[in-house]
């Protein structure tokens, strides 16, 4: 039995991408999962996984995973027939059109002239009537997969982690908080116990590596990927530079932490820090970036439900790619190349 931990992004609807990555990961019997680290929609996705599994064990946690994204699609049966794959427009094709549609250009300058706070008590999050299902019994819970859910501190900045009995309806909802759709989520803050307002957890750990780091959890972090770290196009028009800042400003966050493991991994190579007085962590990566440098903003806001079917089997496809060519290389060694991606 291989044990490893899971390091969820956070990235809207595109976190429909992740749910194909565990629903592919659930069907390895001699795979493990110790602790979920997870922030926006990968908070959502590491709830689900945890109390499924807590109900039924790994196919439990596939039929949670599959129930939580038929409501964010506001769909039944998200499966679309092979034969009619054909003639669906592509993932980059419905970005495009999305876009550029009236209707999303209009709710996309409303977002920049209006506060969220300007509904009144038309006001409502729409995520809210998902996350108050979930049975936070299971997803609290001591036994199974330790959850670490991430949210920003809007007083102060930093990053807080919900754990245990801290993990809320609010403070899930909290992680996926955008102050420019959604207006901040006040919960207790774990560190201080005083109620403050709270925004998505991508500004500041998306999602954060550090509660893995604990003695006790394996040492090796899955991390799943979405939001592209490289973009070889250079965005001219205002969509496209909008887009570019949103990726790069949610994964800023985590290049810092694994910049940081690189360092103390560098560190232990060289003998200037002894063996097991830091964690030595062997990070792994699953991604698809060419997939998601079709996709937009757009199409994170907007849960089409053609495009999540798609993310679902592109997240299978990518998990199966990562099992074949390194599922022998978890506890043994590390597959990312940090050493490149930070020289």
């Amino acid at each position: 039995m291989v044990t490893i931990n899971l390091a969820l992004q956070g990235g809207g609807a595109h976190g429909a991408f992740t749910w194909g990555v565990l629903d592919r990961l659930l069907e390895e019997d001699d795979l493990e999962i110790a602790a979920i680290t997870g922030t926006s929609a990968g908070a959502l996705n590491g709830a689900a996984l945890k109390s499924g599994w807590l109900r039924d064990g790994r196919q439990g946690a596939r039929d949670n995973l599959d129930w939580l994204w038929a409501q964010v699609a506001r769909l039944d049966d998200l499966a679309v027939p092979h034969w009619m794959q054909a003639w669906l427009p592509t993932p980059a094709a419905v970005s495009k059109g999305l876009e550029f549609s009236p209707a999303y250009l209009l709710g996309d300058m409303l977002g920049r002239m209006m506060s969220p706070y300007a509904w009144g008590p038309l006001y409502e999050n729409p995520l809210e009537k998902v996350v108050a299902q979930f049975d936070f019994g299971q997803v609290c819970a001591k036994e199974g997969p330790k959850l670490f859910i991430c949210a920003t501190q809007v007083r102060d900045g930093k990053v807080r982690i919900f754990e245990g009995d801290a993990i809320s309806t609010k403070s899930i909802l909290a992680s996926a908080c955008l102050p420019t759709l959604f207006q901040a989520v006040e919960v207790e803050d774990p560190q201080t116990g005083i109620v403050e307002p709270f925004w998505d957890g991508g500004y500041t750990g998306n999602p954060a590596l550090f509660p893995l780091f604990d003695a006790d959890l394996p040492d090796d972090v899955v991390i799943v990927n979405i939001n592209p770290l490289v973009r070889d196009t250079k965005p001219v028009m205002p969509n496209e530079i909008q887009n570019r800042i949103n990726e790069i400003s949610f994964n800023s966050s985590l290049l810092r932490e694994l910049r940081a493991i690189e360092f103390v991994q560098r560190l232990i190579a060289e003998g200037k820090v002894q063996e097991g007085a830091m964690k030595n962590v062997r990070v792994h990566m699953i991604a698809d970036d060419a997939l998601m440098n079709d996709l937009s903003v757009a199409t994170k806001l907007v849960p089409v439900p053609s495009v999540i079917a798609e993310l679902k089997e592109a997240g299978r496809r990518a998990a199966g790619t990562f099992l074949a060519h390194h599922k022998d290389d978890l506890g043994q060694r590390q597959t990312a190349d940090l050493v490149r991606m930070f020289g």
